[in-house]
């Protein structure tokens, strides 16, 4: 396997003190072993793998899910858990220049269409990840951003159908959204959840409609004659089709065709011990909306239904003991920076995991186009509670050969174009990442 970041970062190290896998225990599941025939193989079991495979046990496929951990161990037990618009990091006038307009409006219709598909994922599975937060917030840090927000909101109504509601600065610490913060927009469309929970709903509702999910079963090598052969280091695995679901933490070579589609890069965050009713009447913060601010290097944050603050933040192109520990002290940084009452608490629960993102900054889901019969969906570019949920609906009628029922935007169909710099392509965004940790994002 050729694997962008070293290996610590596919290690237990990164993840070692999460906080999200001390909210449920982990179900037993088996290793694969022997030999094994199904119609779909799909590896990995994260939102995209554990949705397809949910999707395509309902619909009658023997289908086998290979997780080289466990399920959720990836970015889907690890992200901040914001089921909202996204998947894209292009611009509105990127995705015009680069697919024009109807395919930009279609694609932002995608993203509501998201959230609402995961939303019914939940209710229809009877799963229970905590779930709060009407809507999205998002905070202008300078009062050029809060300007925008004018044009913003109207985008978002056009685009969304839904009507945003504007917060000015000067009524937002009676919303208990206190801070150096100068506005803010909240978009009715979103919740937030327990992704580790959420993940785990997934797979109970997969291994319930029939699908069967292997942990501590990392694929080794795939293989294409007539149909698809895997390797695992106990079992070998003979497929009619196959999904690839390793998003962010996938291998250049599992299969080739991946190789430079993607750059991992980390994102980042700490929760902290559960916080007293004075703590936060100090702070003046007691919103339990989801919320993040403007910067490039955004900050994510949510007060949890336990008083539990969960901060994020993107950034980290490096990966070792050392480097996760000075992010922890920069996050913490940042953190106290934003919310200077809270200086005192301490946060126990620090982490880190990978993101993808593809050339385009959009999100792909569809055929692996040198292997008829294969599909993966990858690149939701730090949003993929909700768009990889989703994605994983569309490969599972894909790998089916059925039109998918739900709306397949022609920006999703389009693959990824290949990185330059090959295995050295993280070293592209240093520039950016360097210019924007030094003019505070």
């Amino acid at each position: 396997m050729t694997c962008v970041f070293p290996a610590h970062t596919y290690g237990e190290g990164p993840r070692a003190h999460g906080y999200w896998q001390t909210t449920a225990e982990m179900p037993d599941f088996p290793r694969a072993e022997g030999e094994i025939t199904c119609d779909v193989a799909v590896i990995g079991a994260g939102f995209t793998g554990l949705s397809a495979a949910l999707h395509l046990a309902e619909a009658g496929q023997d289908v086998r899910v290979f997780e080289a951990e466990t399920p959720a161990w990836g970015a889907s037990g690890r992200n901040g858990g914001f089921c909202c618009l996204g998947g894209s990091a292009a611009s509105d006038t990127m995705l015009r220049k680069m697919h024009g307009e109807p395919a930009r409006r279609e694609y932002r219709q995608s993203e509501a269409e998201a959230v609402r598909f995961t939303r019914a994922l939940i209710d229809a599975h009877g799963i229970v990840p905590d779930i709060h937060s009407d809507g999205e917030t998002v905070l202008a840090h300078t009062p050029k951003a809060a300007a925008g927000f004018a044009e913003r909101a109207a985008r978002i109504k056009a685009d969304y159908g839904v009507t945003p509601r504007f917060i000015p600065g000067s009524e937002l610490t009676q919303m208990g959204m206190k801070g150096p913060f100068y506005a803010a927009l909240t978009t009715p469309l979103g919740v937030a959840l327990n992704p580790f929970k959420y993940t785990l709903g997934l797979a109970d509702a997969a291994r319930r409609a029939g699908a069967r999910i292997y942990a501590h079963s990392r694929v080794t090598s795939i293989s294409q004659t007539r149909g698809f052969t895997l390797a695992t280091p106990q079992a070998r695995i003979t497929a009619r089709r196959l999904i690839v679901a390793t998003n962010g933490y996938s291998s250049d070579d599992l299969p080739g065709w991946m190789r430079a589609r993607y750059i991992p890069t980390q994102s980042n965050a700490i929760v902290t011990r559960p916080l007293t009713e004075d703590e936060l009447a100090a702070q003046g913060w007691t919103t339990r909306q989801m919320c993040y601010d403007d910067r490039f290097f955004l900050h994510y944050f949510r007060l949890m239904p336990d008083n539990r603050m969960l901060f994020g933040m993107r950034g980290g192109l490096f990966s070792s003991p050392g480097f996760d520990a000075r992010m922890h002290r920069t996050i913490r940084r940042h953190f106290e920076a934003m919310f200077p009452a809270w200086a005192h608490v301490e946060t126990p629960y620090s982490w880190n995991g990978l993101l993808s993102l593809a050339p385009d900054l959009t999100p792909y889901a569809g055929p692996i186009p040198d292997m008829p019969g294969a599909f993966t969906g990858l690149s939701y570019h730090g949003n993929g509670v909700a768009m990889a949920s989703y994605a994983g609906g569309i490969l599972a009628d894909l790998a089916m050969d059925r039109t998918p029922r739900t709306l397949y935007p022609e920006i999703m169909r389009k693959p990824p174009r290949k990185w330059p710099l090959g295995r050295f392509r993280r070293a592209m965004l240093w520039p950016p990442y360097a210019l924007a940790t030094l003019t505070g994002g």
